[in-house]
């Protein structure tokens, strides 16, 4: 099978494969013809009960787009765990936003589908920040199992920037819910006087 073919049916970028066959990684028997073309021996199997539930959905996510050479490298891991492991590789999502973001695309995206049987990230943080035993329960209720490579915790630099976010996120809410308390109070106010003049 021709590199690019190859890359395609296990999920990966070429441009990923190419640079596993010049450091040697690639998980396969891989040759070079005279031509310069590289053939890696690989069959893709016929589909069976058994590969239908190791189809894998990897998430890759970062806070900024400072961090997007450790995002593609974050996807690089997974990806060659999931090749490891002989799953099969439906979806890969790689992703810029907070662990705090609720309301993260690719994330929504990926939750609504349902062709895959595992979904694969590297931290739980990659996941969200809190809440993650939550989704775990509610991925199992789809069947759909969460597969956390390293349950070591993350590193510091991510976490102060979460922390910053959510003193920022509460200091506007506790501003905002004084600024809600009044015009509610208005409203009461309000109301009682026009209750008033209907009586």
């Amino acid at each position: 099978m021709k590199l690019p073919d190859y890359a395609k049916a296990i999920g990966i970028s070429y441009t990923t494969a190419w640079r596993w066959w010049k450091a040697n990684k690639l998980p396969h028997p891989a040759r070079q013809t005279e031509s310069g073309l590289i053939i890696v021996d690989y069959l893709p199997q016929a589909p069976s009960n058994q590969a239908k539930k190791n189809r894998v959905a990897i998430y890759s996510r970062v806070s900024s787009s400072e961090n997007k050479d450790n995002l593609n490298r974050q996807s690089e891991r997974l990806t060659e765990y999931a090749i490891a492991n002989g799953y099969q590789i439906v979806r890969n999502v790689k992703e810029i936003g907070s662990g705090l973001n609720d309301h993260r695309k690719q994330l929504e995206t990926l939750l609504q589908q349902n062709d895959y049987d595992i979904l694969l990230v590297e931290h739980k943080e990659r996941l969200a920040r809190f809440g993650t035993n939550y989704l775990e329960v509610l991925l199992l209720r789809l069947g759909i199992k969460l597969e956390i490579v390293n349950l070591a915790e993350n590193g510091k630099d991510e976490l102060m920037q979460d922390l910053v976010a959510i003193v920022t996120s509460f200091a506007a809410r506790l501003y905002g819910q004084r600024r809600a308390s009044r015009k509610t109070e208005k409203i009461i106010a309000e109301l009682k006087d026009g209750g008033a003049e209907c009586s």
